[in-house]
């Protein structure tokens, strides 16, 4: 399991990880983060992230693809939500 990367967590971080674990990428996040509550859970098994949430970390391999997903979230209204500019690479080097 993922654990959030030192000073940049919040509590939907743990939970945006586990539900991207099985999303597509970001072309299915617009969709995702526009579900009923109860639709979301059931198809990732976790919580939808609430729009007043205040660290919804978004990230990705390199930083790309977490940029525009953050983006994308901020669009829909996710005040809170933020991109992890180190990405995965700089979060694996930290915690590797």
């Amino acid at each position: 399991m993922l654990q959030a990367p030192r000073g940049r967590a919040g509590a939907a971080f743990l939970q945006l990880a586990i539900a991207a674990r099985t999303m597509a990428g970001v072309s299915e996040l617009e969709s995702a983060l526009q579900m009923e509550p109860a639709a979301f859970q059931a198809l990732y098994s976790t919580q939808k992230p609430k729009l007043e949430d205040e660290n919804l970390i978004f990230f990705c391999q390199m930083g790309k693809r977490g940029l525009q997903a953050t983006q994308l979230a901020q669009g829909l209204g996710y005040t809170g939500a933020r991109n992890y500019t180190g990405a995965y690479r700089e979060w694996l080097q930290q915690e590797g």
